[in-house]
């Protein structure tokens, strides 16, 4: 029997294994189909959504109230929406901040992103922990009429994320300076009370996997001169730029795919060019591929704010941002390579150097601060290590 108010019901949730949920929609109209993950933040569903690293990917938020502080500009981490949608408990509301530019859902709407709510999300992160991420179609249409069946067959069509390079749909299209630095009160990012730059800045190449706005932002924050490549970039031209150090972004994808053409680059600039290297991300696989290990798929990956991560150097514990569905396998990783970071929710490796050398990598975020800054350390060791 369909249910009594069917065509209220204008969203839809149909997973690959024939399973249907029914929810509201909201945002814009369609169907997209993708990997379904969840995201655990309480916060930052703006940045979230526009983290290019989700590109391909259906987010499911486990904090029930998501949209209610509405939406504005300065909290998007890439010029255009990388997810493909989202999956939320409760219907956004109107938005209740000062910050508010506009509704959430409206903003979803002018980004192509389709969201449904009123959706068991806690039945949902169950079924993701227990089974793995799944295919899934995102749907909504506002006569709350749906092909379910044909929905089912367009998730089970979905080719997937292994095997897929999607850092190049996300990369800037050419190369470009990037100047701005932390948010201020009252002007915002790059106001009139932004800090001025320090001296004896260092010059930095970064290439853009799908990098977020906010680590370019952390970069110039700890003195850097920042130089944006695409993904495609090669060894040469990072070093026409003549810089100081190489910075490796964050992206979407297999890395294993992306890796063909850019760990041949990353490993002749490590073998040649005498400069610090530091990767965040996408970017840390990136460099571990370069080094000699090997990367896997992971059941349902690592997507929140409230990551615990030990710094096995240290021993100290951080609290951290996390957004991968693949991680460097450490048991691949070769002499004169060292783990320096661990999960402490399962023991991936979140971390490596290289034994004698300016160059290491993270798998978390330092410059998303859920701690709220107990990672952006790294960014002034990327410095001290230029020097």
């Amino acid at each position: 029997m369909p249910h009594p108010n069917a065509r209220a019901l204008t969203g839809r949730i149909a997973l690959a294994d024939g399973s249907v949920l029914r929810g509201v929609g909201f945002g814009a109209s369609g169907a997209q189909a993708g990997e379904l993950c969840f995201n655990t933040a309480m916060t930052g569903y703006q940045e979230i959504l526009t983290d290019p690293s989700y590109a391909g990917q259906i987010v499911t938020f486990t904090f029930p109230h998501i949209g209610n502080v509405g939406a504005n500009a300065e909290d998007e981490e890439g010029g255009t929406a990388a997810a493909l949608g989202c999956v939320t408990r409760e219907v956004p509301t109107a938005p209740s901040n000062w910050r508010s530019a506009g509704r959430f859902a409206d903003w979803m709407s002018a980004r192509g992103l389709i969201g449904v709510g009123g959706v068991d999300t806690r039945r949902l992160t169950r079924l993701i922990r227990g089974k793995g991420a799944p295919h899934a179609v995102i749907a909504h249409a506002a006569d709350g009429v749906f092909d379910e069946a044909a929905l089912v067959a367009q998730a089970r069509a979905f080719a997937g994320l292994v095997g897929a390079d999607l850092a190049r749909d996300v990369t800037a299209p050419e190369a470009y300076a990037w100047a701005d630095g932390g948010w201020r009160w009252p002007g915002g990012y790059g106001g009139e009370d932004a800090a001025p730059p320090r001296p004896g800045r260092r010059r930095v190449v970064a290439i853009d996997y799908g990098a977020k706005r906010n680590i370019l932002r952390r970069l110039v924050e700890a003195g850097c001169e920042v130089h944006v490549l695409p993904a495609g970039a090669t060894a040469a031209q990072v070093r026409a730029l003549d810089p100081d150090g190489l910075f490796l972004s964050n992206g979407p994808g297999d890395p294993a795919a992306t890796a063909e053409y850019a760990a041949p680059m990353i490993r002749e600039i490590i073998e040649q060019t005498p400069i610090a290297v530091f990767g965040i991300c996408l970017g840390h696989q990136m460099l571990g591929l370069a080094l000699g290990a090997r990367t896997v798929k992971m059941n349902h990956g690592h997507h929140g704010a409230n990551h615990p991560v030990k710094d096995l150097e240290t021993g100290k514990v951080e609290i951290v941002s996390m957004n991968h569905g693949f991680a460097v396998d450490a048991q691949t990783l070769p002499t004169g390579v060292i783990e320096t970071h661990v999960s402490l929710f399962d023991g991936s490796n979140c971390g490596l150097k290289v034994a004698g050398r300016p160059v290491f990598s993270v798998q978390h975020h330092p410059e998303a601060s859920p701690g709220p800054h107990d990672s952006h350390y790294l960014f002034d060791r990327f410095v001290s290590a230029m020097g």
